[in-house]
């Protein structure tokens, strides 16, 4: 429950600067105070909750920060939420659907983008969730108290994986990753730890002798140069360095673990004071009433990108869309490239930064289920899913890319970890953007970036606007969206990974080995479902695994399946949801959520003197008008499927006429 909403600042956005129909938006920044009853059955999903130090009611207390865009006249806004859940505390929903360039703190009129989620009367909504981020200007934290066994602190042994990619690094967080806290170590004595290191993931692990290593950090001066090594419990030292692109495993005892699952519940509580309370249990007022009896709001919907997509479905998978007095909280919930993962959450000693990827955190526990209609686990025969509350799940746009098919096991959203096609629920569409990679940020151009090929430039905004229309009109108006689309087994557009399944062409200077994400069948020991890992590194039971299937391509190597934006349809090369690493970085493991852009040649003779089987630019258009010709069909298609939006087709076809193809 919400006590307390806490405004610290309040100004006007962009200037003050008027947007169509909705007019001036406003920002408030501040705090939200909330406390759970551990004996409510709705938050006793919480793991470690019980464990927590209570109030003098006998509740656990939790505070974040909170961020609100709103229009000043909240009657010419159209009554709705957008709450964007932060990824790894930034915001993401003004880059993805408003175009605009990233920030945590949205001011200016150059941070409303094209001002779409303006234009339409939305209010913005941000809160921390994740509670073990480093504190830093302008991010979104959440501070949750840490468990313990009646007072005394809680030990056990924990695993994290460190990866570097630079050279010279002699000390890390225990935590991998400097953005979070690292668990610290119960006891320096290094015969209760083991450090193992491998270049590729699915290679074998050497042991790191005991002499090689400290729990301990490097302090440079930055004058002379000359290093100290510091004695520290949350942090780990190499004598010789980590050796980059390699990933190195810890296991040790760690203690004090924090009740991480509370991030549900602020979410929670925090998008339901603002769509049904007007005041807090202080006596202020909800910000968002537009009097003593109305709030203001009567929809409310989650979007979330990567991680925080991930972080929807797990908090609608745990009951959190029903409030405290049995309210929906969301309407509809949008996962942006969740891929078929959930979040490692709601656990003990849980790591929510992580992202488990083909070459980083392959093991973290995003487990089944992975679909939302409830299907029998490959691996256990449970039945399960995400969307099993009838009455409070809300509707759904699943969308992804063609990176979260071989580093997400995407397809787990819609078959059933045997490699079948299941039908999924009518409240849910999934879309899927053929050929675009896990994120390619408006204006993006291919480079390289730690790569072996060009990174692929395709932006999703296009899409997701008009699918975010389209799903406004189906909770609000029940017009009904359009059909989904994505990649099937029955229809062949879903295969194995093998060039000879996908039919992935043999383009010269581009390896293929149909790397992908796998996801094996694991033991991570007997209480995994009440959030305890045991097991570390967990077991793989037996020659067990989850078929992970891919999207078939074209002869040119772009994604058949999907929606298939102009670039793909009148393309000038192969856009590929995934890279390889370059020599030095653990070679030709995928590298990271990046795609690849593979240019064709120029002319008919260059293609064939490099022995490329696709056609070359000069094949492919008679001159620069037949290519607009062609963007223009393919745009036009797309907003008769709605699709894209007629905005977002104009501006597509007017870069096409400004852009130069070589021939």
């Amino acid at each position: 429950m919400l006590t307390r909403l806490i405004v610290q600042r309040r100004e006007l956005f962009a200037e003050g600067h008027p947007f169509p129909i909705t007019g001036t938006y406003e920002k408030l920044v501040g705090k939200v105070d909330g406390e759970l009853d551990p004996n409510n059955r709705l938050n006793k999903t919480v793991v470690n909750l019980e464990r927590a130090p209570r109030n003098r009611q006998d509740r656990v207390e939790y505070r974040s920060d909170f961020c609100i865009l709103k229009p000043v006249d909240m009657l010419r806004g159209n009554r709705k939420i957008f709450f964007d859940a932060p990824n790894r505390g930034s915001k993401r929903i003004l880059g993805f659907l408003n175009d605009a360039p990233a920030t945590n703190d949205p001011c200016t009129v150059e941070h409303a983008g094209n001002g779409f989620l303006m234009r339409q009367g939305y209010t913005l909504v941000w809160c921390g969730w994740q509670g073990d981020l480093t504190p830093l200007k302008n991010w979104l934290v959440l501070n949750v108290p840490t468990a313990t066994n009646n007072g005394k602190e809680i030990v056990r042994p924990i695993r994290t994986e460190i990866v570097v990619d630079e050279n010279g690094v002699k000390s890390q967080p225990l935590s991998g990753d400097e953005r979070v806290k690292s668990y610290a170590a119960a006891s320096l004595d290094k015969s209760l730890a083991t450090l193992t290191v491998r270049e590729k993931s699915y290679g074998k692990r050497i042991p790191v002798p005991a002499e090689e290593w400290e729990f301990a950090t490097v302090e440079k001066d930055a004058e002379s140069g000359k290093e100290t090594i510091e004695p520290s419990s949350t942090d780990l030292y190499l004598r010789s360095g980590y050796q980059p692109g390699h990933i190195y495993e810890f296991i040790y005892r760690a203690k004090n673990p924090l009740v991480l699952g509370l991030g549900f519940a602020v979410v929670r509580d925090l998008v339901s004071f603002l769509r049904y309370e007007v005041k807090d249990t202080a006596g202020k007022s909800n910000p968002l009433a537009v009097d003593k009896k109305t709030t203001g709001i009567g929809y409310a919907y989650g979007w979330g990108r990567s991680q925080s997509g991930r972080f929807l479905r797990d908090f609608v998978y745990h009951g959190f869309n029903e409030d405290e007095l049995q309210r929906k909280v969301f309407d509809a919930i949008a996962p942006h490239v969740a891929g078929g993962g959930r979040l490692f959450l709601n656990y003990e000693f849980a790591r929510p930064v992580t992202s488990s990827q083909q070459h980083t955190h392959q093991l973290e526990p995003e487990l089944f289920p992975h679909a939302y209609n409830i299907i029998k686990d490959a691996q256990t025969g449970r039945r399960d899913g995400i969307l099993k509350r009838p009455k409070i799940d809300p509707y759904v746009f699943h969308t992804q890319t063609s990176t979260e098919y071989w580093q997400k096991r995407g397809c787990l959203a819609h078959t059933d970890g045997k490699g079948n096609d299941i039908d999924i629920p009518d409240k849910v569409r999934i879309y899927v953007i053929a050929s675009a990679q896990h994120n390619s940020p408006f204006g993006s151009e291919p480079e390289k970036d730690d790569t072996q090929q060009l990174v692929n430039p395709l932006p999703a905004g296009d899409v997701l606007r008009a699918l975010m229309v389209a799903m406004d009109l189906w909770v609000t108006e029940g017009i009904a969206p359009p059909p989904s689309r994505y990649p099937r087994v029955k229809d062949g557009t879903l295969v194995r990974p093998e060039r000879r399944c996908t039919g992935f062409p043999k383009i010269p200077a581009a390896r293929y080995a149909g790397l992908h994400n796998r996801q094996l069948f694991l033991d991570y020991g007997p209480d995994i479902l009440h959030g305890r890992i045991d097991v570390h590194p967990p077991r793989r039971i037996g020659n067990g695994a989850y078929a992970i299937l891919v999207p078939k391509v074209d002869r040119d190597g772009n994604d058949i399946a999907g929606i298939r934006l102009p670039a793909v349809q009148a393309p000038t090369g192969t856009y590929t949801g995934w890279n390889l690493r370059p020599a030095g970085l653990a070679e030709d493991e995928l590298s990271g959520l990046l795609g690849s852009f593979i240019p064709f040649a120029s002319t008919k003779a260059e293609r064939r003197k490099n022995c490329d089987p696709r056609l070359s630019i000069e094949e492919r258009y008679k001159d620069q008008a037949d290519y607009v010709l062609q963007v223009g069909r393919a745009a036009r298609a797309l907003v008769d499927q709605r699709l894209i939006l007629p905005e977002d087709a104009e501006r597509l076809i007017a870069q096409a006429a400004k852009r130069i193809i070589s021939r």
